[in-house]
């Protein structure tokens, strides 16, 4: 089952990863100390939930998969197309990078990044030891920002894509992602002949245009070289029970967090 518990805390894994040694979750709301709007995991420390509510709930969640606060390495997510790579946590005295996506092959470092409907996208090279977290949201996804992590594999630890196994986690699902004019003419842009994969056209006195996340990510990752991609299709706006969604709550909502670490 991809849904895993420990005490309180529920979890979503992926069945790419199944019996390789790394730890990982794209964790639930379910199973933190926040109250409403942030009910109840809430890792994000940026929404304005108490800070000693996001304390509680990021223990949790690491002694969920047995690992430690000490070893987490987060940026400072800003829809870019930034990749940065560490061998080493991010001390809390450190300012946080900004970027978004990261990668490491130290063991023992915990990748850690926050969600609402962005895609969270999982790598790892299981010749190269490599991990890596990518946040997409549209900017990154029509910037590529799943291959330009790919990429970095390649140069910085000369991973081949082929090897590569990745993962699209849960995320706001295409029917609930209606997106303006200008952004439809940038995935036009970013896509090309392949635009019609990701994009969704109503008719209607008000034309709507819907953008598939996750195809458009499986896109970018296969021509990337990377073939090997498990989808959740898990739409975040369409389960609020488990998932934070900026849309679905009308931006007054949490921050699920991801999770992802050589063992």
């Amino acid at each position: 089952m991809p849904f895993q518990h420990n005490g309180a805390i529920r979890y979503y894994q992926f069945e790419i990863f199944a019996g390789l040694p790394i730890a990982h979750a794209v964790f639930t709301r379910r199973g933190g100390v926040s109250s409403t709007p942030w009910e109840s995991l809430n890792l994000g420390g940026t929404v304005g939930d108490d800070p000693i509510h996001v304390s509680e709930n990021r223990l949790r969640a690491v002694k969920g998969l047995a690992l430690s606060l000490d070893s987490i390495y987060d940026v400072w997510q800003v829809h870019s197309s930034e990749v940065v790579i560490t061998d080493r946590p991010r001390p809390l005295a450190q300012q946080h990078l900004k970027a978004d996506a990261i990668l490491t092959a130290q063991p023992g470092v915990t990748l850690f990044m926050r969600f609402a409907d962005c895609v969270p996208v999982l790598l790892y090279d299981p010749r190269r030891k490599v991990a890596g977290l990518v946040h997409a949201g549209w900017k990154g996804t029509i910037n590529h920002i799943a291959a330009q992590a790919v990429e970095v594999m390649q140069t910085a630890f000369h991973s081949d894509p082929a090897d590569i196994l990745a993962a699209i986690g849960p995320s706001i699902g295409p029917h609930h992602y209606e997106v303006g004019s200008e952004v439809a003419t940038q995935i036009q842009q970013a896509f090309g002949q392949e635009a019609p994969i990701v994009i969704e056209s109503s008719d209607g006195s008000k034309p709507a245009v819907k953008f598939d996340l996750w195809n458009a990510n499986r896109l970018v990752l296969e021509h990337a070289g990377v073939l090997q991609v498990e989808v959740a299709g898990i739409c975040t706006a369409c389960h609020l029970e488990d998932w934070y969604s900026h849309r679905g709550e009308h931006g007054q909502t949490g921050r699920f967090g991801v999770m992802f670490a050589l063992v």
